[in-house]
């Protein structure tokens, strides 16, 4: 039987995706202890704020979705955009700006003169981590309602149901595995981040493996990723479990709202997404006009764009090959979905290891070469998943045309099959450069001495107090982020976005 000719290299990803772990027991099984007390708690704040941030996750994102998909409003469009926009700021911005907000002498106070609440701790976390998540409800629990046909739900009207009866009774269990998905992209958000329970003094698995990495004590750091990644490979392998809703489509709902429903959800919803997109934006103009420009090096800004410019290509050539091996048999499909697992690694488990790894070899230890290397590996998904779409929409029968008149199989990839995939290319590009400007916790810990990004420069700003400093790195992840969210709003099925 012949070997595709992809499945090597996809062979040699997917190997590299697995060296983390390796490293990660190896390092592990110089532990004497494997779980005690204080692991406990933090494994009690960990599922603690998972469990609170799909909670209100869902509290906010369903009803949203509802909105977005069925109630007939005015720019419906621009509505669905401002639902999604809190994707386009990273969790650890909103984490600072609200934490210098709220509270005695924060930016509240100073300009408005009354005192509000600090915000810090499990609760300030679950708040943060709610307002920068529930757009992963929202959107896939509108697409679940988007592929329901409203014969299903007038049916249950003739038969004497009231709306609400309906909405719980119909509807709602029917979509159950839409908001289950969202959910389990949020839980997975919140079990990866660092930014916002380190900013929140909160002890999470990820804040306390960077304490412990900045204590030189990489055995337990590596131990406390290990049980991380069991969590994650636990909803891992729920999300591989859920299937996606197999129902006909049909003619979708549309509810007309009166004035006062429409005042009544605007009520309910405009001080989420003020606190959101509001505050934050609003603190950093306010930070900009007291500090002016002066003090920013734009060097730093340039030194997140040629490293995060370097991984997306890297990511994209190897990424070709793991998209094509996947649609080249079931072999194919096993390597790609290895690589998966890169991504479900959170930054700081991936900094942990590489860290090791640099150690092993000192010509890679702290050189923008290994920081590369960990981009390309947490974000190597993204290219996959972008090329392999516009792979399978390519019609096959040219490349078997350009093979009967006598191109070999390399002239037939480089001439018909790489320009026909060229978008989605650009696409998988563009989006691990986009998550590549954010990242903090692999930068923090893999960055060569003396390269800062615009994240690493705001984790260092809040640590040294000068706040003000962060006003135009802020502003940059913000609008980066921003474009990041158009590219995937743009790959949104056009037929849902013309409901």
């Amino acid at each position: 039987m012949r070997i595709p000719a992809s499945y090597p290299m996809a062979l040699l990803a997917a190997l590299i995706t697995l060296t983390p772990v390796y490293i990660l027991i190896t390092l592990a099984s110089d532990t004497s202890t494997l779980f005690d007390s204080h692991n406990l708690a933090i494994l009690g704040n960990t599922l603690a704020l998972m469990g609170l941030t799909v909670l209100g996750s869902i509290l906010i994102g369903v009803p949203l979705a509802f909105i977005s998909a069925y109630v007939h409003l005015p720019l419906k469009k621009i509505w669905l955009v401002i639902f999604a926009a809190p994707l386009a700021i990273p969790s650890y911005i909103g984490a600072f700006t609200l934490y210098a907000a709220f509270g005695p002498g924060g930016e509240i106070n100073n300009l408005l003169g009354f005192e509000t609440p600090p915000m810090y701790g499990l609760t300030g976390a679950a708040i943060v981590m709610t307002l920068y998540t529930f757009p992963f409800v929202m959107m896939t629990t509108r697409s679940s309602l988007l592929s329901l046909d409203a014969s299903m739900v007038n049916a249950a009207r003739t038969l004497g149901m009231s709306m609400t009866q309906s909405v719980f009774k119909v509807i709602l269990p029917r979509v159950v595995n839409g908001i289950a998905a969202g959910s389990l992209l949020v839980a997975l958000y919140t079990l990866s981040d660092f930014g916002t329970p380190a900013m929140m003094r909160l002890d999470t698995f990820t804040r306390v493996i960077y304490v412990e990495y900045n204590a030189f004590a990489l055995g337990r750091a590596a131990m406390l990723s290990l049980q991380l990644m069991v969590i994650v490979g636990f909803l891992l392998l729920i999300e591989s479990q859920i299937k996606t809703a197999s129902e006909r489509h049909g003619r979708p709902l549309v509810l007309f709202p009166n004035k006062w429903q429409i005042t009544a959800m605007i009520a309910t919803f405009a001080p989420i997404l003020l606190l959101a997109i509001g505050l934050p934006l609003a603190i950093f103009f306010v930070w900009l006009a007291r500090d002016g420009l002066s003090d920013f090096d734009f060097s730093i800004a340039w030194n997140s764009a040629y490293a995060s410019a370097i991984a997306a290509i890297v990511a994209v050539i190897v990424a070709v090959p793991v998209a094509h091996a996947a649609l080249s048999g079931k072999t194919g499909r096993i390597m790609e979905r290895v690589t998966y697992f890169g991504f479900g690694i959170p930054g700081i488990v991936m900094g942990t290891a590489l860290v090791y790894g640099g150690l092993q070899l000192p010509f890679l230890y702290q050189t923008l070469a290994l920081l590369i290397i960990a981009y390309m590996l947490r974000f190597l998904p993204l290219a996959v998943g972008s090329i392999r779409t516009s792979t399978e929409h390519l019609d096959q029968s040219l490349i078997k045309s350009a093979r009967v008149l006598g191109a070999s199989p390399r002239e037939a990839f480089t001439r018909i099959t790489l320009p026909l995939t060229m978008r989605g290319i650009i696409a998988g590009a563009a989006l691990v450069f986009l998550e590549s400007m954010r990242e903090l916790e692999a930068t923090l810990l893999l960055g060569p001495t003396g390269f800062e990004t615009l994240s690493t420069y705001l984790w260092r700003v809040y640590e040294a107090g000068y706040f003000g400093r962060a006003a135009i790195p802020g502003l940059l992840l913000v609008v980066i982020s921003a474009c990041g969210l158009a590219i995937m709003m743009s790959g949104e099925k056009r037929n849902q976005l013309e409901h």
